[in-house]
């Protein structure tokens, strides 16, 4: 008997003729991800996909606390529902029976407070000449008479056996839930708009999750915005492409960009202003590096630059597809995801960005397109975003290297 991870697929299988594709990028992603955690074998059978070490003596499959690991990492593997660390034998009932004992056994050792019990089963292999009903009930019957402490409770059991009858018997209990979605790859590339913030980071999270692969832009204001700050982008561009895998970070260089605008903008339309030049930059790296649209963490109504019409505003000076994925939540749910994928601590660090060194006092939130054409009549638009995108340091993002 060994140990292999059971990783459970999602909406890939709804998928009709490129199904295929989207499995051989899930496998791919998943050897991505997994690699640190030495040599194994990957592979797929209906709705399953099956991870074993090429060595028996992985510590990463010893046990349920050494598994915990890599099943995380299996977790943040965009395409995968669940992931359990499964018992992977060979035999007819007798065998499921003797080694269900042993797994019970292990189990009620590790969990006292364990009483009463379910058993589910999938027979895949049709050959076998019990059906899933009939497995179900004779290993229910032999657990109640070696463990006789133990109580059938099929509505809330404390704890579930399932066993899956394949080409091998396999015996596990209790899942690790993931984060579904598309696998990263199956949709084209995004730029993301990154700030220092809650709000961008899971913007780009949800938009991995839909198997986009991302690029981030950052826009940095030194000294107005210190260094400390400038890390701590890195480390969220870092906490996403956990689960987006490798990005580019471009670092555009702001600072007199911003000065520009403050000395010759409204100090009211200084938001709008901003955002529009923002935009601009980000279309043109992206264009420049195969993305196919630009991503930002815009709620509607959250700030002054996220009304309709101060939206519609930025939106008008690219060409490019906006994509907002937390346009309609409020502040808590995004707070709540942000806690999900590890990035709140970091986004509540106090280093400012750009867009809070400069922030008007009284930002119009409702803007004209005659307040926006008055506000940039002083400014020369075309050489600011040229200078933005020649200014621009790019800092390869790799959290698994």
């Amino acid at each position: 008997m060994s140990n292999v991870l059971l990783a459970r697929m999602g909406e890939i299988t709804l998928k009709g003729l490129n199904r295929g594709s989207f499995e051989v990028q899930l496998k791919n992603n998943l050897k991505y991800r997994l690699k640190k955690f030495g040599s194994l074998k990957i592979f797929q059978n209906q709705s399953r996909i099956w991870i074993e070490p090429a060595e028996e003596d992985n510590p990463y499959f010893a046990s349920e606390n050494d598994a915990k690991e890599i099943m995380k990492a299996v977790t943040q593997v965009f395409g995968i529902v669940s992931v359990s660390l499964a018992r992977k034998f060979e035999g007819g009932f007798d065998e499921i029976v003797s080694n269900t004992k042993e797994y019970v056994t292990e189990l009620l050792e590790n969990n006292p407070d364990y009483k009463t019990f379910k058993v589910e089963s999938k027979r895949g292999n049709k050959a076998f000449p019990m059906n899933s009903p009939e497995i179900c009930t004779e290993l229910g019957y032999q657990i109640l008479v070696n463990f006789p402490d133990l109580k059938v409770d099929v509505k809330k059991p404390d704890f579930i056996i399932n066993v899956e009858i394949r080409e091998y018997n396999y015996i596990y209990s209790g899942k690790m839930m993931a984060h579904r979605g598309l696998p990263v790859g199956t949709s084209g590339k995004g730029m993301l708009l990154l700030s220092g913030g809650i709000d961008s980071p899971v913007a780009g999270f949800m938009m991995a999750s839909r198997g986009m692969p991302l690029e981030a832009v950052y826009f940095h204001s030194y000294p107005y915005t210190s260094e400390q700050a400038l890390q701590k982008v890195i480390d969220l561009a870092k906490i996403v492409s956990g689960f987006s895998g490798r990005m580019k970070l471009h670092v555009v260089n702001f600072t007199q960009i911003q000065l520009d605008m403050y000395k010759n903008s409204p100090q009211e339309m200084l938001t709008i202003t901003m955002r529009r030049v923002m935009l601009q930059i980000a279309e043109r790296l992206a264009l420049k590096n195969n993305c196919k649209c630009l991503i930002t963490g815009e709620s509607l109504g959250q700030v002054a630059s996220q009304t309709l019409e101060a939206i519609q505003a930025t939106n008008e000076v690219v060409k490019m597809p906006v994509l907002r994925p937390l346009i309609g939540m409020d502040k808590q749910a995004t707070c709540d995801i942000s806690r999900q994928i590890g990035a709140f601590e970091t986004s509540i660090l106090p280093y400012e960005d750009c867009c809070t060194v400069f922030v008007a006092k009284h930002p119009k939130t409702h803007p004209h397109p005659e307040d926006v054409a008055l506000a940039e009549k002083d400014l020369d638009i075309e050489a600011m975003v040229e200078a933005g995108v020649n200014g621009t340091e790019v800092i390869e993002i790799n959290p698994f290297d």
